[in-house]
């Protein structure tokens, strides 16, 4: 677990509290450590959940289906990050949401009830915790508005032009990457992907963007291939 420290000091999660106090924190929180390989199932829906996951290695998508199995990619989450918390938090007796890996990864299982309870141990940095899974669920709440926002698009083009300009601005450029393939992009707007594919062509002939694969520039300026 040393192996990951750093990371965790990094995550949102540990914000503020000192390396020194990782080893007795982890335990409180019942943490462990466990490897999934790709494509495997760490969460489903319609299961209880009793702990959030923190991504050490990989990445991991949280997803929903329908009664016809048409899937919406709701989020993707990568190494620092949590997941479920809110429902970890509210001990929801029937997840509804699905948890994948699209990646090997190593996942952090932890009991956040103790998180949100009165701590036996009286952790020094316990407070901070909280505080931290607060700013966590409140910053997800966010996030979740945007993809609402996206979504409320009446059409494909402008449901694009909503995502990628909101990953510009988040990545601070107008060359940037986005973490979805085509299929897991159409599947996270909810739009059919041979449809948004020939949008994205359209769009581009258009002059508003140009693309290749993953990456996109916005107002049509050339890629940078140095």
């Amino acid at each position: 677990m040393r192996d990951y420290f750093a990371l965790l000091k990094s995550s949102p999660l540990f914000d503020g509290i000192q390396e020194e106090n990782l080893t007795g924190m982890l335990q409180c929180l019942n943490a462990r450590s466990i490897p999934y390989r790709k494509d495997e199932i760490l969460l489903l829906a319609g299961q209880p959940i009793a702990s959030a996951g923190l991504v050490l290695s990989g990445r991991v998508q949280i997803i929903k289906e329908d009664y016809s199995g048409n899937r919406t990619i709701l989020t993707e989450v990568s190494p620092g990050y949590l997941f479920a918390e809110a429902f970890a938090c509210a001990q929801s007796s029937h997840l509804p949401i699905t948890v994948i890996s699209v990646s090997e990864c190593q996942i952090l299982w932890l009991d956040v009830q103790r998180v949100v309870s009165v701590c036996s141990s009286a952790c020094q940095f316990h407070t901070r915790l909280i505080e931290n899974l607060l700013a966590i669920l409140a910053s997800n709440n966010i996030l979740l508005n945007q993809k609402i926002d996206h979504l409320s698009k009446r059409t494909t083009r402008e449901k694009l032009l909503s995502y990628l300009s909101d990953q510009a601005i988040r990545q601070g450029l107008d060359e940037f990457e986005i973490p979805f393939s085509r299929q897991e992009l159409a599947d996270y707007l909810c739009v059919e992907r041979s449809a948004m594919s020939a949008e994205l062509s359209r769009m581009q002939n258009d002059g508003l963007l140009c693309f290749k694969s993953r990456r996109f520039r916005l107002l049509n300026q050339p890629f940078n291939d140095s």
